[in-house]
């Protein structure tokens, strides 16, 4: 049987946890108004999203959006193989959000802390 927290083989399906490590999950929350919600994602594609993978121990990233009150609310859930990798992504304190020069042109509201979480169990994800 397979590992079950060994899921979401991103840019660097070729690294390794040490066994029993569990994968962790970084999250966090943000949003933007409706009409440029699309255009953050871009931002973030080139910001974010390619730090994510240009980082070492970095499984993936999901985001989501849904729409609330007339904001895209976005929530990006990012998977780690260790506490290690996500300080070389956020630095010493990985509770802490990172967030980029035009951040403040798209956000109109953000979470300046993340939340972490062990993954336990994955299944029917690909």
């Amino acid at each position: 049987m397979s590992d079950p927290t060994d899921a979401g083989r991103g840019a660097h399906a070729g690294s390794r946890r040490a066994p029993g490590s569990p994968l962790l999950v970084r999250i966090w929350r943000g949003a933007t108004e409706v009409g440029t919600a699309d255009d953050y994602l871009a931002y973030l594609e080139t910001t974010g999203f390619a730090e994510y993978r240009g980082t070492p121990g970095n499984r993936g990233v999901l985001a989501l959006r849904r729409v609330v009150d007339g904001h895209a609310e976005l929530l990006l859930l990012t998977a780690w193989e260790s506490e290690e990798a996500i300080r070389r992504f956020a630095g010493d304190d990985i509770e802490r959000a990172v967030f980029y020069p035009e951040d403040d042109r798209f956000l109109v509201e953000r979470d300046e802390l993340v939340r972490h979480y062990q993954v336990v169990h994955v299944a029917g994800w690909g």
